[in-house]
């Protein structure tokens, strides 16, 4: 999709070895794969907003493992494929972001599934939510070097990484302060947060689709790559 630039690489990023196939030979096989960038965004804005949503208060912490079947398949599962199908059209940003943030929801139900509720860790509880918070931390530092990134691919993908950067700090500053991150103000500020990047990369995701079936810009993402590049 020619509108959001999510399938093509901006020049510069990558520093893969040239192909042993010719430009030709190569272009038959990128053009007969879909563009995944919508389904990898709304996988992203459905598991993010439905965490955010706890994050928030507006649903009990109880309820969080809720989401632990969205972050496993449509999240986690989901995004993680899209990112493998960005790798077979070349588009390293689109790669390196779907796979992460796949990775991200699978790690993220593999956590809360089977570690934080390891008997191994009553001994250190007190401690936990700043093992959390490292991990947090981590997120926060990827998504703020993609941000980067993202300000050559559209104004609406570099909406979602900037709300989404600002999403991983708060969080992260709520499981350091707070031995039960949930009741941080930290945390409410970050699941709200969360909520905006949701709407955006849901947007994001909705003009990609809709200006692919109709064969025409219906909604504007803003496409930030050179003018040159845009072709």
């Amino acid at each position: 999709m020619s509108d959001t630039n999510i399938t093509r690489p901006a020049a510069g990023m990558s520093t893969a070895p040239a192909p042993l196939t010719t430009a030709a030979q190569a272009a038959p096989a990128a053009a007969s794969t879909a563009d995944p960038a919508p389904l990898g965004l709304a996988a992203f804005a459905m598991t993010t907003m439905a965490l955010s949503v706890v994050n928030t208060g507006i649903l009990n912490a109880a309820l969080a493992p809720t989401v632990l079947a969205l972050a496993l398949f449509y999240g986690g599962g989901t995004q993680l494929l899209a990112g493998m199908w960005e790798f077979r059209r070349g588009n390293t940003f689109g790669a390196v972001a779907f796979s992460s943030f796949g990775a991200f929801w699978l790690s993220y139900w593999f956590l809360a599934t089977f570690i934080l509720s390891t008997p191994a860790l009553v001994s250190v509880a007190g401690q936990v939510h700043q093992a959390v918070g490292l991990y947090l931390l981590g997120w926060a530092i990827f998504t703020a070097y993609m941000t980067v990134a993202s300000l050559r691919v559209s104004g609406a993908v570099a909406g979602v990484f900037v709300l989404l950067t600002l999403t991983f700090v708060a969080l992260c500053i709520g499981a350091f302060l707070a031995t039960v991150p949930s009741t941080s103000s930290w945390t409410k500020i970050g699941g709200w947060l969360g909520l905006a990047t949701a709407l955006v990369a849901w947007y994001t995701s909705f003009a990609a689709v809709t200006n692919s079936t109709f064969k025409r810009t219906v909604l504007p993402t803003w496409p930030m790559a050179p003018a040159g590049e845009a072709g």
